[in-house]
């Protein structure tokens, strides 16, 4: 007899705590609530995604689009003219070690000379971080780059996941909807959202185009770039509320009578 009332006061307990760590982390909210979603679903599309891999159920797909972005009578020529071969291969520039580490490093001091210290280091912190993640995973899966089509550029390093798709996804992402917090434009917020999302879609096709990744490494990629960047988004969101990271969207400041917005009272 006594059991439902203990059932009933332990899930009661159970559902005060799970509601509290709810609304300590803002889960009420948009930002978070959305943010963390984009973390669970993107993460497990990575890991499914994975274990197709592992079991070799993409690589007839794997193969078909490769194949089909080559000249048939030619696999070392990839379809359209040559421009279009060059272009390709200064896109998937965006998204070497290279260029995310100069747009990085230029994004952090833009930060800190702003006066947005913390942020700055956060920015660092997300973008190496995802380095690190990028690093131990290729080491982990250790799969071999395709070896179908001759390759359009030189490659060191291990297939699955795409590093360029993952940290394009890493960098651009974040900085992305960084500075879009901070525009208040709505048509200006919209632009850089859409470049961010643009520059990461384009690096990952031209991955496949020169035939230095599988289809499937990319998408991999872009999954697990855009799991971490929306994780360092719900982190950044969690402190921001907390007063431990400057918020990169300031509030004006309060107008009175008398007084015109942005100046200061004199004294």
């Amino acid at each position: 007899m006594r059991l439902p009332g203990i059932a009933r006061t332990g899930g009661g307990a159970l559902w005060r705590r799970s509601s509290a760590v709810w609304l300590r982390l803002h889960l009420n909210e948009v930002g978070p609530l959305v943010s963390l979603l984009l973390v669970s679903t993107l993460g497990y599309g990575f890991f499914a995604l994975a274990r197709e891999v592992g079991e070799g159920s993409t690589a007839a797909l794997d193969r078909k689009i490769l194949l089909s972005l080559r000249n048939p009578a030619d696999l070392s020529d990839p379809l359209g003219p040559a421009w279009l071969e060059e272009a390709m291969r200064d896109i998937t520039g965006w998204g070497s070690v290279v260029t995310i580490v100069f747009l990085t490093a230029a994004a952090v001091i833009y930060l800190a000379l702003s006066g947005r210290k913390r942020v700055a280091v956060f920015v660092l912190a997300a973008v190496g971080g995802g380095e690190a993640v990028s690093t131990v995973l290729k080491l982990f899966y250790h799969r071999p780059r395709p070896d179908l089509v001759p390759h359009g550029m030189e490659v060191f390093t291990a297939s699955f996941p795409s590093g360029h798709a993952m940290m394009s996804a890493i960098a651009y992402l974040t900085l992305a909807t960084l500075l879009a917090r901070v525009e208040r434009r709505r048509s200006v917020k919209a632009l850089l959202l859409v470049l961010g999302i643009s520059m990461t879609v384009l690096v990952g096709i031209s991955r496949v185009y020169l035939g230095v990744h599988w289809p499937s490494d990319v998408l991999a990629g872009w999954c697990v770039g855009a799991a971490w960047a929306a994780l360092c988004w719900f982190v950044a969101l969690q402190l921001q509320r907390r007063g431990e990271v400057e918020d990169p969207d300031p509030t004006p400041a309060s107008t009175g009578p008398g007084q015109i917005k942005g100046t200061a009272t004199p004294g």
